[in-house]
């Protein structure tokens, strides 16, 4: 599958599996040349084609498509640029996430799939206003280099991985996360912290040893 087919699917399945509502949210895959492919600003993302799609380097300059890019293509970017084993973003608008971005919050490694799928507590970046150099600076600072998700303050979730299945797993783990630690706090529970040990042991696990070979 190409890139641009990948991106396709992944914009339908972030609308469909309520990631996002309406247009916003966007995906962006690096491709094996190194180019970054990225959804196009404000488009539906049920009728998008594969001509919509917008192919950038990491400079910034449109090298494919006539389309405008996602307003956070200077986002995905940064990451990139900081993360050389990313190679896929999706920026998401989920519930619960949202409601702990809305706070400045951090949310926790307060569960094992927390600890095994997003690498370090999930951080939220200092607000800064859609599209701007100053948001995409925050967001690579929030995940710094161990981080797969961040929060943005009062806008949503980024999540990354390897591949564009890795990046939707980072997005589903880190909205369940949420919405425990959202249950907890609503009853005025305390969640009971896994040791740092127990986490490094777990994410080795996932890494070298987990799954087949």
């Amino acid at each position: 599958m190409n890139e641009k087919t990948l991106l396709i699917q992944s914009g339908k399945k972030l609308l469909h599996e309520g990631f996002t509502v309406e247009t916003w949210g966007n995906i962006s895959l690096r491709g094996a040349d190194g180019l970054v492919y990225i959804t196009p600003s404000g488009m539906d993302y049920d009728t998008c084609t594969e001509e919509d799609i917008v192919v950038m380097d990491l400079e910034g300059h449109v090298v494919e498509g006539s389309r405008v890019p996602s307003i956070e293509h200077g986002l995905h970017r940064a990451v990139y640029a900081a993360r050389p084993e990313v190679n896929a973003i999706v920026h998401t608008h989920p519930i619960y996430s949202t409601v702990f971005s809305a706070m400045g919050e951090s949310i926790p490694l307060l569960i094992d799939e927390a600890a095994q799928a997003l690498g370090d507590q999930v951080r939220t970046a200092p607000y800064a206003l859609p599209g701007t150099d100053k948001l995409a600076r925050a967001c690579a600072e929030a995940l710094g280099q161990k981080a797969n998700a961040c929060l943005l303050q009062s806008h949503g979730a980024v999540c990354v991985g390897k591949d564009m299945k890795s990046a939707f797993k980072t997005a589903r783990v880190l909205e369940m996360t949420a919405e425990i630690y959202y249950r907890i706090r609503s009853i005025g529970g305390q969640y009971i912290p896994i040791s740092p040990e127990n986490i490094a042991a777990m994410q080795d696990f996932v890494a070298h040893k987990y799954g087949q070979r």
